[in-house]
């Protein structure tokens, strides 16, 4: 009689409570000669076949390859540094906000294009278009 170790199943697993499992087909056993008993039995003997006939065709199919798309080269302009400062005229009393936006790698003759829109007039646009950045403030 052959003796088997079943430290070696990669399927045994002794639980929290002291009892075993088979983790291929979720079951439960009170002793080893239980779970010895299963490994002989048809339930597990099928879900060993189906578990190495998913392995050979998960073999079969290879990764396509990685296809590599040459981005669109826009303008560099850089991350921008703003700066936001609180105002308040003297005479007028009147308060402002003043936003200073500093882009560092921009190209000398490139002017960027801004636009101030309320919370209300803003949506989501779906644009494709990478050379567009946008920044936003929000208060």
């Amino acid at each position: 009689m052959d003796t088997i170790d079943i430290t070696k199943d990669p399927y045994f697993m002794k639980n929290h409570i002291g009892s075993y499992e088979c983790r291929l087909c979720l079951t439960l056993h009170t002793n080893e000669g239980s779970y010895l008993a299963h490994t002989q039995g048809k339930k597990h003997q099928t879900n060993l076949a189906r578990r190495q006939a998913k392995e050979s065709q998960s073999q079969q199919i290879l990764p396509q390859p990685v296809l590599k798309l040459d981005k669109k080269k826009a303008p560099k302009i850089g991350r921008p540094g703003y700066k936001i400062t609180k105002l308040k005229d003297a005479d007028t009393n009147q308060r402002s906000i003043l936003f200073e936006i500093e882009y560092n790698e921009i190209i000398k003759d490139i002017i960027p294009r801004y636009r101030v829109m309320s919370s209300f007039e803003q949506k989501v646009f779906l644009q494709t278009d990478i050379i567009i950045i946008y920044l936003f403030l929000i208060f």
